[in-house]
């Protein structure tokens, strides 16, 4: 068949949903379809985020089936349109909720009103899907919370599924993510300051970097935390194979591919309890460690792991097990199941 994947993005800014929309592509091509993105640029403030929607009304799609991925995508019209929902606009909705320093929706007026007509509108859309999934069960439950629709999880291989491998249990935790308020970045600095001697390596980029290499100065754990940047594939899995841990406690994530990739190369991961998706896949004792998010409970962990590593290896073993059943093949026959 002719499917086309739809998706949003922010001008300038690559991440996860890009990679997932491509790596879907490769297996719908894969499966002897023909298959190609199409992405329309996504304005996030609460005064613009209409227009992108808007704008997926109006696009002819040509194809057998569309895929619809993140926000606004699923507003595109098609007779046979499947979604899977890799989120909605968040601030409109945990984030206002939660009143996040990441969201622009408060309690005004102009705000409530917004709130309301991307709810309304929300409704509406996604209720055309001729089938609903979510890339998890936290974003499933955000969907039954805040509209009252059903999505069923439907859960996917990461990036460099096909390539990341086991290795040495080194002397260092491995972060990588971006380094935006949600990500957490500070943790990584906090935790180290309240452990024994572990070292870290925090791969990344975002606005926050300056301010966690300040941070680690200021807490006199510069010379245990390494923050290289963005780092290339070959380098990050390398990284992966050669670290204790992973450390890996954003808030409220939505899927999160750090988690897998760790489990992929064999090794546990350290999280907190309101870490969201991270806790569909790490089960304290069992393939990680999770902590309340403190930075006590987490350096405590970094030691618990540094101290044993037949239980690092036991836990990065079973998280590794975890994942074995991950597929691209079984999810394209999903999404174009008649």
């Amino acid at each position: 068949m002719d499917v086309l994947v739809c998706g949003a993005q922010k001008p300038f800014m690559t991440g996860g949903a890009e990679q997932h929309q491509d790596n879907l592509v490769t297996a719908l091509r894969a499966a002897g379809h023909r298959a190609e993105v199409v992405r329309v640029p996504v304005a996030w403030e609460k005064d613009r985020i209409f227009e992108a929607a808007m704008a997926w009304r109006l696009l002819p799609l040509d194809a057998d089936v569309i895929i619809a991925t993140n926000f606004p995508s699923y507003f595109a019209r098609h007779p046979r349109k499947v979604v899977w929902l890799f989120h909605q606009h968040r601030a409109a909705y945990d984030g206002a909720d939660a009143q996040a320093d990441w969201s622009d929706f408060g309690t005004d007026d102009t705000a409530l009103e917004a709130q309301r007509l991307i709810t309304e509108w929300d409704n509406v859309v996604l209720g055309e899907a001729t089938r609903l999934f979510s890339t998890s069960g936290v974003i499933a439950d955000r969907l039954a919370r805040y509209n009252g629709l059903v999505a069923t999880p439907l859960y996917h291989p990461p990036p460099l599924a096909d390539r990341l491998h086991e290795g040495d249990f080194g002397d260092y935790v491995l972060s990588v993510a971006r380094f935006d308020s949600n990500k957490r970045p500070d943790l990584v600095v906090d935790a180290l300051a309240q452990s024994g001697g572990i070292r870290a390596i925090a791969a990344g980029r975002g606005v926050l970097q300056h301010h966690v290499r300040h941070r680690a100065k200021a807490a006199g754990v510069a010379d245990r935390l390494e923050l290289p940047g963005f780092v290339d594939d070959d380098t990050v899995i390398e990284l992966f194979a050669g670290a204790r841990a992973v450390l890996y406690a954003p808030l409220d994530e939505d899927y999160g591919y750090t988690t897998l990739q760790a489990f992929l190369a064999g090794k546990p991961v350290v999280t907190a309890t309101d870490s969201g998706g991270v806790l569909e896949w790490v089960e304290d004792g069992v393939t990680g460690l999770v902590t309340d998010g403190s930075p006590r409970e987490l350096g405590a962990a970094f030691d618990r792991l540094a101290a044993d590593p037949a239980l690092a290896r036991r836990l990065g073993s079973a998280g590794r097990e975890r994942v074995r059943g991950l597929a691209w093949a079984p999810i394209v026959d999903r999404l174009l199941a008649p």
